[in-house]
């Protein structure tokens, strides 16, 4: 089958989904994100732009709706989130200053918050958004028109570019003028293009955008996902090629590593799902699981496309961060057993407990707090200020899970990945000659795509290219800020496919209470949370980590700390001192 026949098979396995008319003229690239849903029909919640969903006060109902099927008919939980992405290549700066080539994933929606370390990820509204003016080639989120001037380089400012929506993303010409030239009279449904939404956004793209945004412009790491429990997200990849190595016509995935329930369709393994070829685009869909740390990666040879740079976190928010005000979090937690989803089995007051091993949320046991209060009773606002009693110092408070007695409570996130270059894989990766895979050792340790002393840079960095631009090649920072008296979640994720790598904290103690998307309760509501001066990690594994700074006595002003590896090796830049896996802890 040509390579053309795979394109327009992808582009109409996309337009299944959404329904939307195949014009004459069609291409490969699309985008896709729907207003609506039959699970969310709402668009005063799907086109919401402040990222406010609706409290959470009991399960979604459903009834059987005039079409056949069941419909949300209460409680409708969630909203719709989409991102797209490119898949190609590009290059990232070391804090040695060696240039290194990548295989890479990089931004195509959610460019201004990318480039400020934040989540791509938009709802309708934004995402839907046709950008008003004319991208350069490169990232776009550089407000001096890629001027070759060193000094204006250096005084490049994000304030001037604040575009979210999806590049390329444009009216329907052919369809608008289609559905024109129709006789007087005829009906919506006989339309050439029946489905056109008004204005005309029907997920047609300008592929002269995409190309010059997505090329050479790929991320270490991958572009940050986030979304909340039931949400749907569309999440569209479009493989823009790589030009280093144009000998190369590698398809590309997206694998979304420990997903619970995926489909195998959106689970990007190439043998039992779609691989994407060079200048298509495919829209994978997902229902939001279970809250936790989870990441991703292209499964197209995954020791090759891992190494070279094809990695990324995505995290999904728990619906106790929902909680309406004046609820406790016990009394949500029970609530959510009525969604088959995430029940455990029969909860009651008389059987607080579940012995479903499949249960994701058990309640917490009753260690002596009265069933239905819990140690923190307000799940969502704290409007006590900056007082004594006031744990997080006037910060709203958020959880990193469902967990019923805020165990998981804090007040800044941060998302570390660790990943690893062997500099020499990645030289032959570029220069055509054969990759020695049994000998791929890493000798660059990255915390978010940088070594110590890059980690402490606020800020994104940026790599000249091949093509004489700069590029933001390590857009999300990781030193870590703590108010004082607050507490840091560190979202930890490890993609290296050579080596296991530890993390250690002196000073502020590490709180476990999460591994692998899962937070650490048995099944009798026994917390197994711990304390511990370091993790250790191998690659496919995550952690979730509180830095707990609560103790004003203690963190009562400015101080730093170090969050690094005791291993020895892992504290270099492909030579001796100091670097790698290291950064810095700020209390302020």
């Amino acid at each position: 089958m040509s390579r053309k026949s795979v394109g327009k098979i992808l582009f109409a396995s996309v337009l299944m989904i959404s329904g939307a008319a195949l014009p004459a003229t069609a291409q490969s690239f699309r985008v896709q994100c729907p207003t609506s849903t039959i699970t969310h029909p709402d668009t005063t919640i799907t086109q919401m732009v402040n990222s406010s969903e609706p409290a959470y006060t009991g399960p979604t109902t459903f009834s059987l709706g005039s079409g056949g099927y069941v419909v949300p008919s209460g409680n409708v939980n969630g909203a719709i989130k989409c991102q797209q992405i490119s898949g190609g290549d590009g290059y990232s700066t070391m804090a040695n200053g060696t240039q290194t080539f990548m295989f890479s994933f990089g931004p195509l929606s959610g460019l201004a918050d990318i480039a400020a370390g934040l989540p791509g990820t938009q709802v309708p509204a934004i995402f839907n958004t046709v950008y008003g003016a004319t991208f350069m080639p490169g990232d776009p989120a550089n407000s001096d028109g890629w001027s070759t001037d060193p000094t204006v380089v250096a005084s490049r400012s994000l304030s001037g570019f604040t575009f979210n929506g999806a590049v390329g993303l444009t009216p329907d010409s052919d369809c608008i003028a289609a559905n024109a030239a129709a006789p007087a009279g005829t009906a919506a449904s006989q339309l050439p293009c029946p489905n056109l939404p008004t204005g005309g956004l029907d997920g047609h793209v300008d592929p002269r955008q995409i190309m010059d945004i997505g090329v050479m412009n790929g991320n270490i790491p991958a572009p940050l996902m986030a979304i909340d429990e039931d949400d749907e997200f569309f999440l569209t990849l479009s493989n823009v090629g790589m030009i280093m190595r144009p000998d190369l016509f590698e398809q590309h995935t997206v694998h979304f590593h420990g997903y619970p329930n995926a489909s195998s369709f959106y689970d990007g393994v190439p043998d039992a799902s779609v691989a994407i070829n060079i200048g298509g685009s495919f829209t994978y869909y997902y229902l939001a699981p279970d809250a936790g740390t989870y990441f991703w990666h292209c499964h197209i040879t995954p020791p090759e496309h891992l190494q070279m740079g094809m990695v990324g976190q995505i995290y999904v928010r728990p619906r106790q961060n929902r909680t309406p005000l004046g609820t406790t979090l016990y009394a949500s937690l029970q609530k959510q057993q009525g969604d088959l989803r995430t029940a455990c089995a029969t909860v009651s007051v008389a059987a607080p407990v579940s012995s479903d091993i499949l249960c994701t949320n058990p309640l917490p046991a009753d260690n002596g707090i009265l069933l239905g209060q819990t140690s923190a009773t307000v799940a969502q606002l704290d409007t006590l200020g900056s007082s004594s009693n006031n744990p997080d110092n006037g910060q709203q408070l958020k959880y990193a899970y469902n967990d019923g007695d805020g165990l998981t409570a804090y007040n800044v996130e941060y998302p570390i990945q660790i990943h690893g270059f062997d500099p020499n894989f990645h030289f032959v990766g570029m220069t055509f000659n054969p990759e020695a895979f049994a000998e791929m050792k890493d000798k660059f340790f990255l915390l978010n795509g940088r070594s110590y002393p890059d980690t402490i840079t606020p800020g994104p960095l940026t790599t000249e290219s091949s093509d004489g631009r700069s590029h933001f090649s390590q857009p999300l920072p990781s030193i870590i800020n703590i108010p004082a008296g607050g507490k840091a979640l560190l979202r930890i994720s490890d993609l290296s496919v050579t080596e296991y790598s530890t993390l250690a904290s002196l000073g502020i103690p590490m709180h476990v209470i999460g591994y692998n998307a899962k937070l650490l309760r048995d099944q009798e509501g026994n917390n197994m949370d711990y304390y511990s001066n370091s993790i250790t990690l191998g690659g496919g594994e995550s952690l979730d980590v509180i830095l707990d700074a609560s103790n004003t006595s203690v963190y009562q002003k400015v101080q730093i700390f170090y969050l690094y590896t005791p291993q020895l090796d892992h504290l270099s830049n492909d030579q001796e001192n100091f670097g790698g896996l290291m950064t810095e802890i700020h209390i302020n």
